[in-house]
């Protein structure tokens, strides 16, 4: 049965968090708040956090820094997966993917149909692996985040995960969450 294992060790994995956003601050950056709060209450580590405009260049510079650092297992990305003529995080992410998870999408639009219905048709919500570290990239909605780490990503990257979790995927972590 599908599920966290308690009697495994957990091992914390060290995420970063964008917000992708012309008009959020990190004061009003809720959606981003959540992911930090939801993964360090998780055990996670927070590996760096930062606020860019709706820009493919400042998007792509800065999952690819993250992407470049040993230090940082999975980056999380919050806004610009819509249909507005901003919203540009895909075509800035996925070039740097030499994976597409495809199964991410899937999930978390079976998740959020219970939660907004046919609204997560409005969603172009995607991961994948770029270099040894996971992108997933959500809604700038924090009900969104919320749908996304609640019943997704907090069980798939907790070590514990059973049969299998993302963890055991991580260079690092292959030996001991195989």
């Amino acid at each position: 049965m599908p599920g966290i294992d308690e009697r495994l060790e957990f091992h914390p994995l060290h995420i970063a968090v964008l917000t992708v956003s012309d008009t959020r601050t990190p004061e009003t950056d809720t959606s981003g708040g959540l992911l930090v709060e939801r993964l360090t209450a998780a055990g996670h580590r927070l590996a760096g956090r930062a606020l860019v405009p709706d820009d493919v260049d400042a998007i792509r510079a800065q999952v690819q820094a993250w992407i470049d650092d040993p230090a940082v297992d999975v980056v999380l990305t919050t806004g610009g997966t819509g249909f507005s003529p901003r919203d540009v995080t895909p075509e800035a992410v996925r070039p740097l993917f030499r994976r597409e998870m495809d199964g991410f999408s899937v999930v978390f639009h079976q998740m959020s149909l219970g939660t907004v219905g046919l609204s997560t048709l409005q969603s172009r919500a995607f991961a994948g692996q770029a270099g040894d570290s996971f992108v997933f990239c959500l809604p700038g909605s924090t009900g969104a985040c919320r749908d996304a780490w609640d019943l997704v990503l907090g069980q798939e990257l907790d070590s514990r995960y059973r049969p299998c979790s993302l963890a055991g995927q991580l260079p690092r972590l292959r030996e001991v969450c195989a």
